[in-house]
């Protein structure tokens, strides 16, 4: 049975990038690394819109975030966090750790945070230090509007962090366009990679404060140490893994080839479809508004998506997202990113059909297949 990874993290890798990863270990403080170090920063710009360094970490993304929110606010700052799923929380919660005060903006899950819950939140706060979002909410689905929040922030001494782990390369985000100060993301999405590495991307204004916290509550996570040392020896502090490193390379390639903007508008049309298959299930859409990174399924009354992932999986090979925390059972999460196509989409409609039916669950076969396919078709016939 072959196996079909559509989680919104991992996701699959192309094999071009596989095979660079089966080549031999190669040694990481030498020139040939660091100019290669440097080719894969400098496409990561591309990917970020962005003209600002671009740091390295070997991480989770939530390193990334964690080196972000130690690296700029002292023990005893105040910072907003807007709340919309459980990435939103993982910021409230490094804040905690780092003994930062979270200020909490809050949804319920499936919606998103607004502009003027932003505004009424910097208006009560003046002396907040930075303002933490995501840019797709992966727990959820939800897209916030950053462009917004951007021209917010930008407007106060606060920089704005942006978790961008699962949106970025798939939505669109305009680094620098949208005064994003710091921009977080991961390997293991929309970058085509495994695990292990993660990336941010840190303007002028950030950096200002950077400078100015005399003693950051991290080591490792230190992003003044990983600046300097870019830029005095163009490598990092520690050791990277450096075979990512070597086979990020491939996978950026085939961005720029393809094109963010290609890629971005694909990945729309396939969000489309996936979204008319699941309202053909039966299914309601669960974020407002969505964003094209995933689409999450609002299970029918009676329906636990539990069992249906659980048969999914076991019988047909599909490995699709639960819910996490309390929409465990309740949600469905299916990725459109990276190297997900459309046909894949196809393939796991087709597995929800079989699977809803042998539940008991009506589902007309072929009925999800064909509204999405209406969508693609239609896209080709409007050339869109």
């Amino acid at each position: 049975m072959k196996l079909r990874l559509l989680t919104p993290g991992p996701t699959p890798v192309p094999e071009e990038t596989l095979l660079e990863l089966a080549r031999p270990m190669i040694y990481h403080r030498t020139p040939e690394f660091r100019q290669l170090l440097a080719e894969v920063l400098k496409d990561l710009q591309y990917v970020y819109c962005t003209k600002n360094p671009v740091i390295p970490l070997t991480s989770s993304g939530t390193g990334a975030m964690e080196a972000a929110l130690a690296s700029v606010c002292p023990p005893g700052s105040k910072v907003i966090c807007l709340i919309a799923g459980k990435f939103g929380e993982r910021w409230r919660s490094i804040c905690q750790a780092l003994s930062i005060e979270a200020i909490s903006v809050t949804v319920p899950y499936g919606q998103a945070v607004t502009a003027d819950q932003l505004a009424q939140a910097l208006k009560d706060h003046p002396g907040a230090m930075a303002v933490c979002s995501t840019l797709s909410e992966t727990s959820t689905g939800v897209a916030h509007d950053i462009a917004a929040f951007g021209k917010l922030v930008a407007a106060t001494p606060a920089v704005l962090l942006v978790d961008a782990i699962s949106g970025l390369g798939v939505m669109e985000c305009r680094t620098d366009d949208w005064n994003v100060d710091i921009c977080v993301t991961g390997s293991q999405k929309s970058l085509m990679m495994p695990p292990g590495l993660a990336f941010l991307a840190v303007g002028d204004k950030a950096w200002k404060l950077i400078d100015k916290n005399p003693n950051p509550r991290a080591f490792y996570f230190d992003l003044k140490k990983a600046k300097k040392s870019l830029e005095s020896t163009g490598d990092t502090p520690f050791t990277i893994a450096n075979t990512l490193i070597r086979a990020m390379k491939v996978s950026l390639k085939r961005i720029k080839d393809e094109g963010l903007e290609n890629i971005q508008a694909r990945q729309a049309r396939n969000a489309a479809a996936a979204r008319a298959g699941f309202l053909a299930l039966g299914m309601e859409i669960f974020p407002t508004p969505p964003n094209n990174a995933l689409t999450v399924g609002k299970m029918p009354a009676g329906v636990d998506s539990s069992a249906v992932l659980k048969l999914l999986e076991t019988k047909y090979g599909m490995k699709l997202a639960n819910g996490q925390d309390n929409m465990k059972g309740k949600i469905i999460r299916l990725a459109h990113m990276g190297y997900i196509d459309q046909f894949d989409i196809i393939a796991a409609l087709s597995g929800l059909e079989l699977v809803f039916g042998e539940m008991g669950h009506f589902s007309e076969p072929g009925k999800a297949v064909a509204a999405a396919q209406r969508i693609w078709a239609q896209a080709v016939k409007t050339g869109g």
